[in-house]
């Protein structure tokens, strides 16, 4: 199959959850015997024609000049450029700046969207915006013959907003075992004696909720958050919290060997987020054998199942911290995370069920 994928900034990955998804399995199709070519920004580091087999095209980007408007534009042109190639499979990861181009999709192609989480209920957007996003998502249904939903619970929101039918795919993660713990030099802590919570620092996020039962608790283990805090929601997070000393705002890190032993080693880690769907941070936690405490929702229990600590309010997230976890019961979540991990959400076994989905769809269309 000649498979073209838009809706990233490119790879190798230097940005985030679709950038990353798109490199591992674009590269596994590659090895499997499919032409596959990725779009990337004109501003990305890599300007390489081609990444371990994969096509690279770089197309012009706006975006450091012209903020969000940009990302339109650069959709824009990804599409206007397959719309010269004949690829059996276009693959649309989201649909936030793209949908809106959705009658200029490639009309040779099979479109098929990776619908990600529920963009319109984030609450960074204006009421404009999430009116748009709304829109935009109604758009992408329209505009795509095959829908991808990387969570039951957004498969069972398509279904019941929109009586849309979808394939449940994962998001892929690899087991981590580092058994180094350097890192945790760096900032002052020891293993198993300190919380963690890696997330954009959003509302919907929960870190307010996640640092008012850890004040409540009087958890003498500091609680490191990793995330941009140089935000206006950051910055009242740092003002409201200024007082207790155990919180530490550590900014964003982007060291994943650094990442992994802060999750490998933390004695609870915090997943606060309530949008989306397989959430990427909530899989590589899993992945390092961290104990997950997560906002309990359908998205994150789906994922965790009974391998989970859930919570919904800050005396929730004290009782948590309060009572801890016996060193049985870490083995036990830590050895259930990483085997749900390896089992389920390996990055094979997700490119693998993709090219199944895609040939399904090209014989559907084959025979009308």
């Amino acid at each position: 199959m000649r498979i073209g994928i838009i809706g990233t900034r490119g790879i190798p990955n230097h940005y985030g959850g679709f950038e990353q998804f798109a490199e591992k399995v674009a590269v596994i199709w590659v090895q499997k015997g499919h032409e596959v070519t990725v779009y990337n920004s004109h501003n990305h580091p890599y300007q390489e024609s081609h990444f371990k087999g994969v096509e690279i095209i770089h197309c012009f980007d706006p975006e450091q000049k012209l903020g969000t408007v940009g990302q339109f534009v650069y959709d824009l042109n990804c599409i206007l450029d397959a719309r010269k190639r004949k690829y059996d499979i276009f693959l649309q990861l989201g649909y936030t700046s793209s949908s809106i181009w959705s009658f200029l999709m490639p009309k040779t192609s099979l479109i098929v969207t990776n619908m990600d989480g529920l963009e319109w209920r984030r609450s960074k957007y204006s009421p404009i915006v999430q009116k748009f996003l709304k829109r935009a998502e109604k758009w992408a249904i329209e505009g795509s013959d095959v829908l991808v939903a990387d969570s039951i619970g957004i498969q069972d929101y398509l279904t019941k907003s929109y009586n849309a039918q979808s394939k449940y795919i994962a998001y892929g993660a690899e087991v981590c075992v580092d058994e180094s713990s350097n890192s945790l030099m760096d900032y002052v802590v020891s293993k198993f004696n300190y919380n963690l919570v890696i997330a954009r620092l959003e509302p919907e996020n929960s870190i307010e909720i996640i640092l008012d039962g850890y004040v409540l608790s009087g958890d003498r283990r500091p609680i490191l958050i990793v995330g941009n805090h140089l935000t206006k929601y950051g910055e009242y997070l740092k003002r409201k919290y200024q007082s207790s000393n155990g919180i530490r705002f550590l900014g964003g890190i982007y060291d994943s060997q650094v990442i992994n032993q802060l999750r490998i080693y933390c004695h609870l880690y915090f997943h606060g987020h309530t949008v989306g769907g397989t959430n990427p941070s909530l899989l590589e936690a899993m992945a390092c054998g961290s104990v997950v405490c997560a906002h309990r929702n359908v998205f994150n229990r789906s994922i965790l199942q009974g391998n989970g600590i859930y919570f919904e309010n800050p005396e929730e997230v004290s009782e948590i911290m309060s009572f801890g976890i016996s060193e049985e019961r870490r083995l036990e979540i830590q050895n259930g995370n990483r085997q749900q991990v390896a089992l389920n959400f390996g990055w094979e076994k997700i490119a693998i069920e993709y090219l199944r989905l895609f040939e399904d769809a090209m014989l559907k269309s084959l025979h009308g």
